[in-house]
């Protein structure tokens, strides 16, 4: 099959209904919908369960939903009380029970089933973005498996938030969970783009034991070489979980997860300070860096990028984190503008193309980048989702939810977009794209990436 054509891209970028996008974050945060009751009593919640079991594929069964019941079976009836009594708030292992469980009821009894589908194909998608054997040649297998995780809606004080297979294999299950608020189910399209980071971010670079400490040194070694402060050397590598995040989003969505994290940012910040401006200081001890860093780090990777525009996008990017640079200040220690810059760029380049140990000396950039095929298939994605048109999407054409979750970010950063119209638009192609996800049929499919011809010879 080949791709439908496509027009070229818009260049230079047009960002103009970012306030508007920043709005509809904005509202979304402010619902305080926090989804289906969490199952507190044991017996139910076994019902319950086995219920809803055959509404997971045959691969979920067994990686998630037998492991999990027989976890329970054994924990009993007081075990599970006591778990709860000993988390009140859910946040520990009570949480991380309860979402786990959240994820096989809510696919069983179709809560938002259709936003829940969509979300999960992004998710699937993104995971097998950096998991695939087509993308990780010369690269072994994760450590921890690569079965894409699974999703839920909730806990929105929370906002998008992943358990990493490290953490749910204490319940004996073998994939990671990724949480988005309610509310995101019907609109904040910039919420998406923040599954990048979550997905190709967390959950994949704990995949590969060993990955997160080794780029926290290589990247510490590297600013102190070049003469940064021990202050910012440390703060960054310490961060590297956020960090890498940022970053393996952006390689994995795009320009459209950097401009995204920015609208997102802004909205929150008009949400809960009334202040639609990324925050220029942050305590020392917040394992997040401070937001104007993360922008200034976004445009860092897109820059780097292997697309033809990169330089455009990064430039345009540049130029919104700038609006909002005030005072960066870092605990009590005033960080210039000219060392936030460096520093960013500096973390992008060893994060991005560093080669890793625990990748068979690749680095994350040659497992994934963002090409110029990539933004064709954006620009034509674009096209579909502004004039309605049916989708026309299959493994076979090189299509993916990221690219689709791409097109509607940067298509409603444009000048008069219906974010209401693209968010539809959005969720009814990526629910398409599920219902044909071979992951989620009869048959033990891990990433569906990996079903791919290898022809001799095209003509």
């Amino acid at each position: 099959m080949v791709l439908p054509i496509a027009m070229p891209p818009t260049f230079p970028p047009d960002v103009s209904n970012l306030s508007a996008c920043t709005e509809d974050v904005r509202l979304a945060a402010l619902v305080t919908d926090s989804g289906p009751l969490h199952p507190l009593d044991y017996q139910s919640l076994i019902t319950r369960l086995t219920a809803s079991k055959s509404s997971l594929p045959p691969l979920y069964q067994d990686a998630v939903f037998n492991p999990f019941l027989t976890t329970l079976e054994q924990l009993g009836e007081a075990g599970f009380e006591r778990l709860l009594r000993q988390d009140p708030q859910h946040v520990r292992q009570a949480g991380l029970l309860l979402d786990i469980a959240q994820t096989i009821l809510q696919n069983g009894e179709k809560y938002l089933q259709e936003s829940t589908d969509a979300f999960q194909e992004v998710v699937s998608d993104l995971y097998d973005g950096f998991l695939s054997a087509q993308d990780r040649k010369g690269v072994k297998p994760s450590d921890l498996g690569t079965i894409p995780p699974l999703v839920k809606w909730g806990n929105p004080d929370f906002g998008p938030y992943t358990w990493t297979g490290e953490a749910t294999k204490t319940f004996g299950v073998k994939t990671a969970i990724v949480n988005l608020p309610p509310s995101h189910a019907t609109r904040c399209l910039f919420g998406w783009a923040t599954l990048g980071h979550e997905t190709a971010g967390h959950d994949i670079l704990h995949a590969d034991k060993g990955l997160a400490s080794e780029l926290s040194s290589a990247l510490r070694q590297q600013l102190l070489q070049s003469g940064t402060t021990e202050l910012l050397a440390h703060y960054w590598a310490n961060r590297i979980d956020e960090t890498a995040s940022d970053v393996m989003g952006i390689l994995n969505m795009g320009p459209a997860a950097a401009i995204g994290l920015i609208g997102y940012f802004r909205g929150l910040m008009a949400a809960y300070r009334n202040d639609p401006t990324l925050r220029n200081e942050g305590p020392e001890q917040d394992s997040h860096p401070i937001d104007i860093l993360r922008g200034f780090l976004a445009a860092s990777t897109v820059r780097l990028l292997q697309f033809s525009k990169a330089s455009e996008w990064a430039n345009l990017i540049e130029e919104e984190v700038m609006k909002d640079v005030s005072t960066i200040r870092i605990g009590k220690t005033i960080i210039s503008l000219d060392d936030a810059k460096s520093t960013a760029q500096q973390t992008a380049e060893v994060i991005m193309y560093k080669k890793m140990a625990a990748l068979e000396h690749h680095a994350l950039g040659d497992i994934q980048n963002w090409k110029d095929c990539d933004e064709e298939i954006v620009s034509m994605l674009r096209q579909q989702l502004v004039n309605q048109l049916p989708p026309s999407v299959d493994y076979a054409t090189g299509i993916y939810a990221a690219h689709v979750v791409a097109a509607a970010v940067t298509q409603g950063a444009s000048q008069g977009a219906d974010l209401t119209s693209l968010f539809t638009q959005m969720i009814q192609m990526l629910k398409q794209m599920h219902d044909a996800n071979p992951a989620w049929g009869p048959m033990y499919v891990t990433l569906p990436g990996n079903l791919v011809r290898h022809h001799a010879f095209l003509s």
